[in-house]
């Protein structure tokens, strides 16, 4: 009886161990005809996002050279700019109002509050970049005291612009105004003018031109830089640094506070913009941080 249970037991154990076999065997075959992994492919990665493009209006110069210097700074965030050069005031907020442009960079406060109120526009600052002293030149005298009775001086003829040069010709002694802190003042609110000069308005950016012409031109920085004249040197009485004019970066309500143009004013706001301004322009330009 004992040798049956033995025999039993001992066919048992043959029959498991090589059910066992026959699926180490399958599972070893099917390794072997499963594809190899392949070693050389590239992780799966989202594909990187498309750069964001802002287009600028800009004047060219001190506006246009400043955004070109800090565009690298948007180019590493995954921000390009498009920098269009305007030569007059006009267009480039016609052009934002339209949303041809995102921004634009190239006026003060007073004349943007100016612009709005005509042309029923909410254009709206979102930085304050720097400072343009705004300076008085001639090609035919050296001072101010050689002004000949009946000298011709140009002015701009945009409303804060032009108040600006009375202002500046008042406290320098040569009019006197209603009210010489008033930005919108004009040639009716003279009230002296003990040289009896001729006060020619004409558009901001011809008045270099006119400098062979007239006796006296007072011109935006922006325009005298342009045509080669160096501010700190050239004029003959310039507005100090506490002029409250900075040029601003300009954005549409709908957009200003949009990540690309909030990361546009940081980079015109900062370190590298300074220095750029502080090297290049030599103190004709101030920044406004």
């Amino acid at each position: 009886m004992k040798k049956v249970l033995l025999t039993l037991f001992s066919l048992t154990l043959v029959m498991v161990l090589a059910a066992c076999g026959n699926n180490n065997t399958a599972n070893n075959a099917a390794a072997t005809n499963a594809p190899a992994a392949d070693a050389s492919a590239e992780p799966t990665t989202e594909p990187a996002a498309d750069p964001v493009t802002l287009v600028v209006g800009a004047s060219p110069v001190p506006h246009a050279e400043i955004l070109n210097a800090i565009a690298p700074l948007l180019e590493a965030q995954g921000i390009k700019l498009e920098i269009k050069e305007f030569t007059d005031y006009i267009l480039p907020n016609t052009q934002l109002a339209e949303k041809a442009l995102d921004a634009n960079f190239f006026q003060h406060k007073p004349y943007l509050d100016d612009q709005n109120t005509k042309n029923g526009t909410d254009l709206v600052s979102v930085t304050a970049v720097h400072v343009e002293p705004f300076g008085a030149y001639s090609k035919k005298i050296k001072s101010v005291d050689e002004l000949a009775d009946g000298a011709k001086v140009a002015i701009p003829n945009d409303a804060t612009n032009g108040g600006r040069a009375l202002i500046l010709l008042a406290k320098n002694g040569l009019i006197t105004l209603k009210d010489d802190t008033n930005i919108t003042s004009t040639k009716a609110d003279i009230t002296e003018n003990p040289k009896n000069l001729e006060i020619i308005e004409l558009d901001a950016a011809m008045l270099p031109r006119q400098l062979d012409e007239v006796d006296l031109a007072l011109i935006n920085t922006n325009f005298a830089l342009e045509a080669g004249l160096v501010p700190t040197k050239d004029a003959l009485f310039i507005e100090g640094a506490d002029s409250p004019y900075a040029n601003l970066l300009v954005a549409r309500p709908d957009n200003k506070d949009s990540d690309a143009i909030q990361k546009l004013a940081a980079a015109l706001n900062s370190a590298e913009a300074k220095a750029f301004i502080e090297e290049k322009y030599e103190g004709a330009i101030i920044p406004a941080f």
